[in-house]
């Protein structure tokens, strides 16, 4: 099953659109072009793959226009190229790689972490120590293949064409010592770093904003360039990532980010808090 990148999703939102407004069910449509209503689903939903062919027919069958059918059937081709991340999928569970898959293809990404530097701002020790704590006991071989995919996951803020990057952290996770104190000061001076580049915003929430919406778990929330694109909502639970995308989720998730924003010190007032933090270390 390939990964749900916002091509497959937007590819499968217009067959939906489509069909439904050439009043056909998903079970007229499927007879129709010799398929099965479960797998015309799977398309629409972005659960599996759909073939050019499959889509020239489908909107042929709802009487699309060409301009917007060859449109489409250029997406299913983009949409059936493998992904950079598709050699580490077996490092990974399924709903983890759909998420990096999508994070590849945003151009906008707010991140919120109350225990640990978000990744996409991490230092390549600073994955290491992660890694060795967490939930799963990794040999030396695959905290490094881990650490090689993060970084180059930060490739989508620092490459060509970057995306703009939110990053909200509770200050709890600066002042936790993951890797030793040499590897938390390089840590702190790699945000420092990256705070100055144009696309990327770093602020801190104090210790002494108290009790917050966040204080429960981590929250990204991805935008895309396509408008037609919906946006993205990521938690992380003890069972790995969960991806939200329905509008009331959507909501709730952006309703949040918000309220982190406006508790969270300024960029400014950020940049003087992890000064401070590396002079008390």
């Amino acid at each position: 099953m390939a990964p749900k990148t916002a091509r497959a999703r937007r590819l499968g939102i217009a067959l939906r659109t489509h069909r439904e407004a050439a009043g056909l069910t998903l079970e007229a449509a499927a007879d129709e072009i010799n398929s099965t209503r479960s797998t015309l689903s799977r398309y629409e939903n972005a659960q599996t793959l759909i073939s050019p062919a499959t889509v020239r027919a489908l909107l042929t069958l709802y009487g699309v226009g060409a301009d917007e059918l060859a449109a489409a059937v250029q997406l299913a081709k983009d949409a059936r190229k493998p992904g950079w991340w598709v050699s580490y999928s077996y490092l990974l569970d399924r709903r983890t790689i759909d998420f990096i898959a999508l994070e590849a293809e945003a151009t906008g990404i707010a991140n919120f972490e109350p225990s640990v530097v978000p990744g996409l701002l991490q230092t390549a020790d600073y994955i290491r120590g992660v890694m060795r704590g967490g939930p799963h006991t990794l040999s030396d071989e695959q905290v490094e293949q881990r650490v090689h995919l993060r970084l180059d996951r930060q490739q989508r803020i620092t490459g060509d064409d970057p995306a703009i990057l939110d990053a909200i952290i509770d200050e709890g996770a600066l002042l936790r010592p993951v890797g030793g104190q040499a590897v938390m000061e390089a840590q702190l001076h790699h945000l420092l770093k990256m705070a100055e580049l144009p696309n990327i915003t770093v602020q801190v929430i104090p210790l002494s904003a108290g009790y917050h919406r966040g204080t429960r778990g981590s929250l990204h929330i991805l935008e895309f360039p396509d408008p037609e694109d919906p946006h993205i909502a990521s938690v992380e639970t003890v069972a790995g990532q969960m991806v939200l995308d329905r509008p009331g989720d959507l909501r709730t998730c952006t309703k949040i980010m918000e309220h982190l924003r406006t508790v969270a010190l300024s960029p400014a007032a950020t940049r003087d808090q992890l000064l401070r933090l590396l002079k008390g270390r």
